[in-house]
Parts: structure tokens; sequence; C-alpha cells
């Protein structure tokens, strides 16, 4: 199959031919239909994710139709079409049978723990636990979309952040994930304020269902900013950028008892950021982490696209080839432009 391929971390990665993959006895392997691009990719790229061994493909956002199946695979046949979670769990541990796959200790990372779908095909494991069937009314491209961006920010804001209705959310950062956090935010009744240093993000984000927006590049203090459109501060906040500035301002924006997520990757030299640990004391600030999203919750997800209540497929900026999306891998950390690329092409 052709596939992105490196062998080494921050090297130009190659196009080629590698084997096709196989299914273990409890998984699957899907045709890739189509594959988004996902700065998480870039830290996998940059050697910033310790389970990445090299060789490697990467790619976690992904839909397709199963080509393949295991003899213990009960829920799945060859034909269906199908997303999953970038985070998959065992299906046998007690996180699991809790119903928390996205912290599953023994976790199957498509992409980082394994290879991944920038390829023509992918192996997928524990599939009775981890796959999600599409609908016909959901396109592979939309479907790719939601695998990492749109279901960790659904969970962020649905689950972890348990925003409701009338309450300010604050979202730091204008790109996938913090777009997916504003249309989830607003469909959920909530009044989100983007904060960005790109004109034209926030432009997006309104169009998103932002009802305010800040320039960070163009105020004093960005906090302050926060409590002035909110009278007191955001009921919560999201870092959706990852990034010691946008985590420290998330938090400290925050009025009394609020409640911060952390959704953007802290890796490398950004992995012990700095905390307002006073305010969050003496103001009994709650804090989270939110690392994707179960299986078992895209239900919820996919019955509100249904509905028509949220629109994750607005938030597709272009869709590419395998080949366009090296250098695109590679300028990620510029993040230009907005919305997302999604490879369709191989």
């Amino acid at each position: 199959m052709k596939a992105m391929y490196y062998e080494a971390f921050e090297q130009t990665p190659d196009i080629r031919m590698v084997p096709d993959p196989t299914p273990t006895e409890d998984g699957v392997v899907i045709a890739i239909g189509a594959t988004g691009l996902c700065r998480s990719d870039w830290h996998g790229w940059m050697g910033h994710d310790p389970d990445i061994r090299l060789p490697h493909v990467p790619g976690h956002e992904l839909a397709g139709k199963i080509v393949a199946t295991g003899k213990g695979v009960v829920r799945f046949k060859a034909g269906d079409r199908v997303t999953v979670p970038f985070v998959s769990g065992c299906g046998h541990c007690s996180e699991c049978h809790s119903g928390n796959q996205q912290v599953c200790p023994n976790q199957f990372q498509p992409g980082f723990t394994h290879w991944g779908s920038f390829a023509e095909y992918v192996a997928i494991d524990y599939a009775d636990t981890n796959l999600v069937h599409l609908p016909d009314s959901v396109d592979d491209a939309t479907a790719a979309s939601l695998g990492c961006r749109f279901a960790t920010s659904f969970r962020a804001v649905a689950d972890q952040a348990r925003t409701g209705p009338g309450e300010w959310i604050a979202i730091h950062g204008a790109g996938g994930v913090g777009l997916s956090a504003i249309m989830i935010a607003s469909a959920l009744g909530a009044n989100p304020i983007a904060i960005d240093i790109s004109e034209e993000k926030l432009a997006f984000a309104r169009e998103c269902g932002a009802v305010a927006t800040i320039n960070a590049a163009a105020v004093a203090d960005v906090a302050e900013a926060v409590r002035e459109i909110t009278k007191g501060g955001a009921h919560v906040s999201i870092d959706a950028l990852g990034h010691p500035v946008t985590c420290f301002n998330s938090i400290k924006n925050l009025r009394r008892r609020g409640r911060h997520v952390q959704i953007g990757l802290m890796l490398g030299e950004y992995a012990t950021p700095q905390i307002p640990m006073a305010q969050v004391i003496g103001q009994e600030l709650e804090i989270y982490g939110s690392h994707g999203m179960q299986a078992w919750r895209y239900d919820a997800m996919l019955a509100m696209l249904a509905a028509g209540k949220i629109a994750p497929q607005k938030l597709i900026g272009r869709t590419i080839t395998l080949e366009e999306a090296v250098p695109a891998l590679m300028g990620m950390d510029r993040a230009d432009g907005t919305g997302i690329s999604v490879i369709t092409r191989f």
C-alpha cells in the first residue's frame, strides 16, 4: 500500500509502498476514505511522543470501510463504514469496564502506538470496543474530522466542563480544536468567547458561534479582557492550543469556582507551564484534562450532527492528496489559514 513514512524525527517523510496490514484476532483492517491532518501528528513527527517507534506511519483521524476482520470480531463485518476514536481502549481493564476507554492504560492509538492512517489501509485493534458505525448521511471527510479535534472538544465542553446554557466559555486558540469547541458550546446554549492572534481566525470563529472575540495581540491583559466581557470571569475556559501563555490565561480568566479544561497538548519544552495556584486554591477552581472521547459517546455527537445543531464539515478548510500532506504536516507549527486539512486522495 501507499503510505507516508518516516525513519527519523524532524526529517521529511517519504511517500512509499509498504506492506499491507493484516488484522489481529480482535481487530480489523480499514480502507481509508479520508484522514485528517492534526497538530498531534506534527508533535509525533517532531519526536514529542514517547510511544512512537521508528520507522513510522502517522495519522489518527480516519474514516473508511472495513475490508478484513479478525475471527474474534463480532459487532463489525467487511463492508461496514466506520470511524474510531484516536484513543482506543483494550476493553478488558478497569478503566474500560467503567466506560473510560479514553484513559485506558493499555490504549491503542493509530498513528502513535501503532502505524496510522496516512496510508491506503490501517489496522485497528480492539474493534468491538472502539469502532463506530457511520450513518450514510455522514461522508468520510466529515467523519474523519470528528476523530480527534471535534470528539475531544465535545467531551471537553459537554462532559469534562459540564458546560450549561447561558454560561460564558472562553476558548483560547481558534484552530481546529478551538473552532470545534466554539461550535459545540454554542449548540449547548453557552456563550463562547474566541481568543486568538489572527483576525481571520476570529472572524471565522464568529461564523462558528462565538458571541465575542479577543485579539490577544491587541490587548494588554487577556484575562482582564475576558473578565470585562463576562462581568466577572468565564464559567468555563479551554486552552485549545497548548502553550504556557494560553494555559495560564485560561485559568487566570475564570470566575470563582470556574472550570478550566486543557485540550491542547503540552509536550516538550511546554510540559511544565506556570499555573496561578493561589487563585486555584482561593477561588476553588477546577482543572481538568481532556484526552479523546469514548466510542460509546459518539451517538450523542452524531445525533447533534443529524439534527443540524453542529456542522463539523464547516471546519474543513481543504481536501488534499497524500503527497500534499507532507509539507502540510511539516508546517503545522505555523498554523496558517482557517479550517482543517483532510486527506481524501491517495
